[in-house]
């Protein structure tokens, strides 16, 4: 195969000539390859290769027409006349210009060769003009044009004329001063003409004012022939030029297409046994109706895989719906066509290839709109309301629908407004988890799968050319349960970010853990899209809400879920993220786009510019992005120019101050210029660099980057301020709070409610709020809540606020409705008397009074007509003008303020009322509505006519009705009345007229209209007798609010008599007189009220309860029981308040009294009251019921005991035990069944009580059936048997007995230590721990400050607790609670200022918390900082100061001439100072004495022919700044032939310490 030409740039093609584009163009479409196309040029492939086939076969069609032409023009002669060369030349313009004329037919670059070719041309005319001048009169000299110098025959010395090639410019380049050489162009290339200096023109030039003379023409005749001879040659040269060029041509030509073979047998050989893989993914659409459709992708994979397409699951045959569909396939290009699209045809497309080697698919969604009318006939639509959704409340994974119910005006089928939905106030979409509908009367918005994301304020926005109508309302969205008690709940929102060719940030939510243990961590999968196989992508858990995901492969697509851990387990799943795709954005930056033409361009990549770029230079801009405590995220910017082939990149680390560099990617390449580091030391300053490498080479290393240390940025929220409540509805409160004072990077907030009393606090949300201000819902009404906040970011939550005050949950006080119903009801011409209705809702507080205004008509402004607010609901209006009308409004007001006006009345004109007829009624209300029936009431006239009012008619209509119709044709004499015989559901009108002798009056306005049903839930009046024996009425409201009144009535006309949540209307000595009607209505509702009719029989049943209640029983002390004594005896008896001595009783068994008899021991003592029956023998013939009669005097009793079933066997087997146990405690027993205490010394005492034991009597303890030795035997005399368990803990569970045995018998007791009595006996032990622990003290370490408290017995098993400033401590890094047997102890790390404050341990047993504090602030935090900094840098000094590791020995014995060398290690940072000491003097080195120190590490002395004089004491010291040590040894040398001195084997030798102040021998 051919090897691949050089790289060359367009520039280059495009000065070569059009068929060095077309050769250029052809070499880019040919190596488009599956395998080498960048992912920009894969999805747009089937339409690239159209593309580029078009132009390259435009291209090649134009430049044939072009070597047509240029051969034509060559082949002429060039001694053709000029005015030849002239017609040929605007012969040759005027058809360029005809072909450059003609839009889309020639390139621009033909167009520029054409005009390089007319210029030339033309050109050439004026030489050849200039040359064979015209014959003219007179001989002036006719001068040559500025840009050119005539041509002229060469003189001596000179070079040969210059003479432009065809096709090019002529560019003359001045020659020097002394001759003007000749320059031939640069084929290819356009020349431009530069003049020569003036004084050289002026000496080849004769002047122009010169005479021509007769001896030049023989010059003339020359210079024409040699100019002959030239053109000749420079045809020859053309020709010559044309050929060379034209093999040029077919040789690239030829190259072109052999790379293209190559290229397509590797692509071929790349796609053989190759699973199908979609490079160009479908696109969603959304069209108009009858518009038509086409979804296209591209799949690749061999052998060539099948595709089959569905819609919504259902496999699209095009048979079933013929012309509807059209399936293509082209090239790998797949294509679904949809003719004229429909509201149906809005679905899921999918497509799925298949092949042996497996399969692909994708989808998209069509979405088919109808359009709008050309004209739309209505600008406005009326939305209401019917029905709204509510405040919701639901678990995670369960399905809800939010919905309303809609009146659209007017109602077209084809215009509707647009319903939008929000969640908090961002636009919602559809997505695999809600689907929203609106269309017929509803919208609605449907979660398949609820998960805490979908939490929020929700807002429906119905919005049309009137305006915006809208609704919202709360989903709560619980957290599921989880997969192991205890666990927290799964995290929530999580989104990518940064996402490139292999990396991707993930970022997520915190649960709330109200009520579970804090999360720990996070653990993060992910799954690639189209597969259900979920990786999980770090090894240990996350602590903070972001996390770098690297490893991703290019051109795929992820999705990512998040699961938290805690001490309990890990909980579910988050939902997952919208897919990402690992592409580098920077590529789209990377293409460019060039013109051919008018209106043509095709699109290249910059990498096909740099084609000559082999080895990459190094990556610039390298920066931290991100810095974490446990990652640094790098970031840099591709080398440039970066080369064509794929770019890598290697990243190197180097600790500050190390010198060496460390490749941190050294196994896996990096394709994105993000990179996240991972495994850096604490603490430690790290500088970075980076190399980009292709297959060429490796680049130099990028610019080092400053020192970046591994720390965190965001820390943890401190909590919010002050907490504030309000009240708001009946059911929700309004939470508000001060924000925190560190805020940075805030994600939201959780609030917490706890019930009064209970201390379990609830999560009030289950997802951030970004607000400081929330209402919270599905509170008890009338119950007390405390609330409390904490502030939540990405490192964690804050500590809790303080918890606000107590809040009863109930309606907020507002200010009274407007009243309603202004009836004028008299005028004497000078003043009018007005009534009005009450406000239909007092506002959560009585009404105080009412004011009222007047305006006169054809007026504007309102007049006050009373400063102070009237009680009464009627008023006179006084200083009218008679004759004028007016109108009226009035408001209420309360305590918290006035209310809003009511509507103007109707225009009332002041004129007497002198009719004899009475005035019209007033202020008509209805109460106890049912489904066929009301009490209609209302107040008598206030003008009365001309004698009293003597009756009353009603009538009513139907709603929409105009005809009225008498309830009865004779009149009332009440103020009330009860209409029956309605029907249900209808609606009804009602007005009343009053009557006197001179007949019926006015009638009154007619009433509001009243539907005729039942409200859910009524309760009617209820009467009955109290435990005294009282009778009343009770009615139960429980809708009433604080301002709610009760007003019981009497014929409907008595005043309020009780205000209560249950009222109840007491009867005094009732008697027949008390017989009527009795009705009760409840204020500040929606029409509560009810009505009772006390009749005569019903008064007899409840003076009867009464009578019966009152009357005298005998009063029992007990209830007939029974006991059983130890023999199985079993006694039956009952205790009465008192008897006399005249008392009698009865015993009943089975409706047959018994009396006293050996069987049935019966006695009664009445000074005691007890009355009681002994049975010897309780035997199965007993069952039955048992029965005790008392009567004394008048007053009786009876209790009854039944003993049938499982009561009577209960009985039974009691007595059988007791019998039982009588035969057990015969031999040795257990008096007291083995139970346990704690002492005072905190130790676990197992104790027992034996009895009947003798000395034969055997005690043995065992644990697990296994014999428990002790270390003295019990004291059976004392018979109490005791087993001590000291510092219990868990290796002490097990099941412990205690045995008893003789020839009498034997007895077990068995306790088992584990579960809850393992938690009590800890609970215990902490009592006693708690009662006994010590003060808090302080104790300095090199790592921080510990407090300790000791304590008899200390386990990490006890409810301990460390508080700071009454704050919690959760034990972190920077504070780690522990402890040992004897103490629990805090450990405070690196402390800071912020570390001051009191100090609690609080142990729980239970039932007290047992508390030490110590106040660490003031003196004793600053010398407790001291004492740690000082034993800190002590430590310091300890670990780095100058020491022998080991390697010397105390005595040294060697022989006289012998060579002894003394070897150790050091060690010391800074490397210490090395001296060696003979007697504790310097050692002078010479050949008899040397000293080594290699690597700063080993250290040698060598003495050659050690004599006598070399005894001694030898001494190094190895010391550095920070201290060290001193060892000495003593060498002891003998001559040869002595006897080795009897020394002791030698030892280790002690080094002597060295202050780093003091000051050692060698200065």
């Amino acid at each position: 195969m051919l090897g691949r030409p050089r790289s060359e740039t367009v520039q280059d093609h495009v000065q070569k000539g059009p068929h060095a584009a077309v050769t250029l163009y052809s070499q880019v479409n040919s190596k488009m390859s599956l395998v080498t196309l960048p992912f920009y040029q894969r999805r747009h492939k089937h339409f690239d290769h159209s593309y580029r086939n078009i132009q390259t076969r435009y291209l090649m069609n134009e430049y044939a027409a072009k070597m047509r032409s240029s051969s034509h023009s060559s082949s002429r002669s060039s001694s053709q006349q000029s005015l030849t060369e002239r017609a040929q030349a605007s012969s040759q313009r005027a058809s360029g210009q005809q072909l450059l004329s003609q839009g889309g037919t020639v390139c621009r670059l033909c167009a520029k060769r054409l005009s390089s070719e007319q210029e030339e041309s033309e050109h050439e005319s004026k030489r050849r003009v200039l040359l064979h001048p015209p014959p003219r009169t007179g001989s002036s000299h006719i001068p040559p044009p500025r840009d050119r110098v005539p041509v002229t025959s060469p003189a001596p010395g000179q070079g040969p004329v210059t003479s432009p090639r065809p096709g090019t410019g002529s560019r003359h380049i001045p020659p020097p001063r002394d001759r003007v050489p000749s320059h031939t162009p640069r084929p290819g290339t356009q020349s431009r003409h530069i003049p020569p200096p003036r004084d050289r023109v002026l000496s080849h030039s004769p002047p122009r004012d010169t005479v021509r003379v007769p001896g030049g023409l023989v010059r003339e005749a020359k210079r024409e022939r040699f100019l002959r001879e030239l053109a000749g040659l420079e045809g020859s040269v053309h020709l010559a030029r044309a050929q060379a060029r034209e093999q040029l041509d077919r040789h690239a030509a030829q190259q072109a297409a052999e790379d293209a073979l190559s290229w397509e047998r590797r692509v071929f050989e790349e796609r053989m046994r190759r699973a199908p893989e979609i490079l160009v993914r479908l696109r969603s659409h959304t069209v108009w109706e009858r518009m038509s459709v086409k979804l296209c992708f591209t799949v690749q994979g061999f052998p060539t895989p099948v595709v089959q397409w569905y819609k919504d699951g259902i496999l699209i045959s095009q048979a079933a719906d013929p012309g509807k569909y059209r399936i293509e396939s082209k090239y790998g290009v797949h294509t679904l066509e949809i003719h004229r699209a429909n509201f149906d045809d809005t679905a899921t497309y999918s497509a799925v290839a298949t092949n042996v080697h497996g399969q692909a698919s994708t989808n998209a969604a069509v979405v088919v709109k109808m359009p709008l009318p050309s004209v739309v006939p209505y600008t406005h639509f009326d939305v209401q309301f019917l029905e709204k959704f509510g405040v919701t409340f639901r678990r995670e994974g369960e399905t809800v629908t939010l919905k309303c119910t809609l009146l659209v005006t007017p109602d077209l089928k084809r215009v509707q407004p647009r319903a939008e939905w929000y969640r908090d106030d961002v636009l919602l979409k559809e997505s695999p988890w809600t689907q929203m509908f609106f269309g017929e009367g509803q919208a609605a918005l449907s979660f398949s799968q609820l998960s805490k994301d979908d939490e929020g304020l929700y807002t429906l926005r119905i919005l049309s050319r009137g305006g915006v109508s809208e609704h919202r309302a709360f989903l709560f969205v619980r957290d599921a349960d989880p997969l192991v008690t205890g666990a927290p709940g799964a995290p929530m929102d999580v989104r990518c970010h940064d996402a490139n060719r292999d990396y991707v940030i993930v970022t997520w939510k915190p649960p709330n853990t109200t009520s579970e243990g804090a999360v720990i961590g996070y653990f993060i999968d992910r799954c690639e899209v189209g597969t259900n196989n979920w990786v999980q992508c770090n090894d240990s858990p996350v602590k903070i809400c972001k996390y770098p995901v690297t490893g991703l492969l290019e051109g795929r697509s992820y999705v990512f879920r998040v699961r938290a851990i805690n001490s309990a387990g890990v909980s579910r799943p988050s939902r997952a993220s919208e897919a990402v795709a690992a592409l580098d954005p920077a590529d789209l930056q990377r293409l460019q786009a060039i013109r051919l033409g008018e209106d043509k361009e095709i699109v290249i990549s910059q990498d096909d510019l740099e084609g000559d770029v082999q080895i990459p230079g190094p990556p610039t801009n390298v920066h931290a992005s991100e810095v974490s405590r446990t990652y640094v995220v790098l970031s840099w910017e591709p080398p440039a120019p970066r080369g064509k082939e794929p770019l890598t990149y290697f990243i190197e680390k180097s600790m500050v101050g190390s010198g060496s560099w460390q490749r941190v990617n050294a196994q896996t390449a990096v394709r994105s210029p993000r990179y996240a580091v991972f495994d850096l030391a604490e603490g430690k300053p790290y500088v970075f660099r980076v190399l980009s490498a292709n297959k060429h080479g490796l680049s130099d290393p990028s610019e080092i980057t400053p020192p970046i240390q591994a720390q965190d940025t965001t820390v943890t929220p401190s909590a919010p301020g002050r907490v504030l409540v309000s009240r708001d509805t009946k059911t929700s409160v309004v939470v508000e709070w001060d924000r925190p004072k560190h805020d940075e990077d805030l994600l939201g907030y959780y609030v917490d409610c706890c019930v009064v009393g209970s201390n379990v606090w609830e999560p009030c949300n289950h997802k951030p709020i970004g607000y400081n201000r929330f209402v919270v819902h599905g509170l008890t009404t009338g119950e007390q809540y405390m609330f409390r906040v904490k502030a939540v970011n990405a490192v964690g939550t804050s500590e809790n606020s303080q918890e606000s005050d107590a809040i009863k949950v109930q309606a907020a006080l507002t200010v009274p409705s407007h009243p309603y119903g202004i009836t004028l009801l008299n005028c004497d011409g000078r003043s009018m008397t007005l009534g009005w209705k009450e406000p239909r809702f007092s506002g959560g507080a009585p009404v105080l009074g009412y004011f009222v205004d007047k305006r006169e008509a054809q007026h504007r402004n309102w007049h006050e007509v009373n400063a102070a607010p009237v009680t009464e609901r009627l008023l006179t209006v006084e200083g009218l003008t008679e004759g004028a009308s007016y109108e009226f409004k009035i408001a209420a007001t309360n305590l918290v303020g006035i209310g809003q006006p009511s509507d103007p009345s109707e225009l009332f004109k002041c004129e007497a009322w002198t009719a004899p007829e009475p005035g019209p009624t007033y202020d008509l209300t209805f109460c106890e509505v049912r489904d066929t029936s009301l009490v209609l009431l209302w107040k008598a006239p206030v003008y009365a006519g001309s004698s009293p009012v003597s009756g009353y008619f009603v009538d009513y209509r139907e709603e929409g009705s105009e005809e009225w119709t008498p309830v009865s044709e004779a009149p009332t004499a009440h103020r009330y009345l009860k209409v029956c015989d309605l029907h249900q559901g209808q609606s009804y009108v009602f007005r009343v007229r009053a009557a006197n002798a001179s007949g019926v009056g006015k009638p009154s306005d007619p009433s509001e209209p009243v539907l005729l049903e039942a409200r859910p839930g009524t309760k009617e009046v209820s009467a009955g007798v109290d435990e005294q024996g009282n009778i009343y009425l009770s009615f139960d409201c429980p809708e009433m609010t604080d301002a709610s009144r009760f007003t019981w009535c009497k014929a409907y006309e008595e005043s309020p008599t009780r205000r209560s949540s249950s009222s109840k209307l007491y009867f005094k000595n009732p008697e027949k007189g008390d017989l009527g009607t009795y009705s009760v209505s409840v204020s500040d509702t929606d029409g509560v009220s009810s009505s009772f009719v006390l009749d005569e029989a019903e008064l007899d049943r409840l003076m009867a309860l009464s009578n019966e209640i009152k009357n005298p029983t005998v009063p029992l002390k007990s209830e007939l029981a029974y006991e059983v004594f130890e023999h199985g005896q079993v006694r039956f008896w009952l205790q009465a308040e008192q008897l006399s001595p005249d008392a009698g009783f009865r015993f009943v068994i089975n409706d047959r009294e018994v009396s006293d008899s050996p069987t049935h021991k019966i006695k009664c003592d009445k000074s005691t009251g007890i009355i009681e029956m002994v049975m010897d023998q309780f035997t199965v013939e007993n069952e039955g019921t048992y029965t005790v009669q008392i009567h004394d005097g008048k007053a009786k009793n009876q209790s009854s005991l039944v003993l049938i079933g499982d009561a009577f066997k209960a009985v039974l087997d009691e007595a059988e035990f007791q019998r039982k146990e009588f035969l057990r405690k015969q031999g040795p027993h257990f008096a007291e069944y083995l139970h346990w205490d704690v002492t005072e010394e905190c130790e676990v005492r197992l104790v027992c009580k034996v009895a009947n034991t003798k000395k034969e009597t055997v005690f043995r303890w065992l644990k697990d059936d296994a014999l428990f030795e002790t270390e003295s035997p019990p004291d059976l005399e004392r018979g109490v048997c005791e087993l001590l368990l000291p510092k219990l803990s868990k290796k002490d569970h097990g099941e412990y007995k205690a045995t008893l045995k003789d020839d009498r018998g034997q007895d077990v007791s068995t306790l088992e230590i584990a579960g809850k009595v393992y938690e009590d006996m800890i609970l215990a032990m902490s009592r006693v721990c708690g009662l006994s622990a010590s003060p808090l003290k302080i104790l300095c370490t090199p790592d921080g400050i510990r407090l300790q408290c000791f304590m008899k017995y200390f386990t990490e098993e006890m409810r301990v607790n460390w508080y700071h400033k009454d704050a919690k401590i959760a034990s972190s890094e920077h504070m780690r609670a522990g402890g040992s047997e004897e103490m629990a102890w805090l450990q405070i790390c690196e402390p800071t200022e912020k570390d001051k404050g009191k100090y609690t341990f609080e142990i729980a047993d239970g039932t007290d918390n047992h508390q030490r504090s110590l106040d660490l602030s003031g003196q004793a935090f600053d010398d407790a900082l001291a004492e740690f900094q000082q034993l800190k840098a002590a430590a310091f000094a300890e670990k780095n100061r100058g020491k022998v590791i080991g390697g010397l020995p105390d005595v040294v014995t060697i022989m006289e001439g012998k060579t002894l060398n003394l070897t150790c290690t050091v060690f010391g940072n800074p490397d210490p100072e090395v001296v060696w000491f003979k007697n504790d003097k310097d050692i002078e080195l010479s050949e008899h004495f040397s000293v080594k120190v290699e690597q700063a590490k080993y250290v040698s002395m060598s003495i050659k022919g050690v004599t006598s004089e070399d005894s001694g004491k030898y001494s190094i010291s190895v010391k550095n700044k920070y201290g060290g040590e001193k060892i000495d040894v003593t060498v002891s040398v003998y001559q040869h032939g002595e006897t080795i001195p009897d020394v002791p084997p030698p030892q280790q030798a002690t080094p002597k310490l060295i202050p780093a102040s003091a000051s050692g021998p060698a200065q």
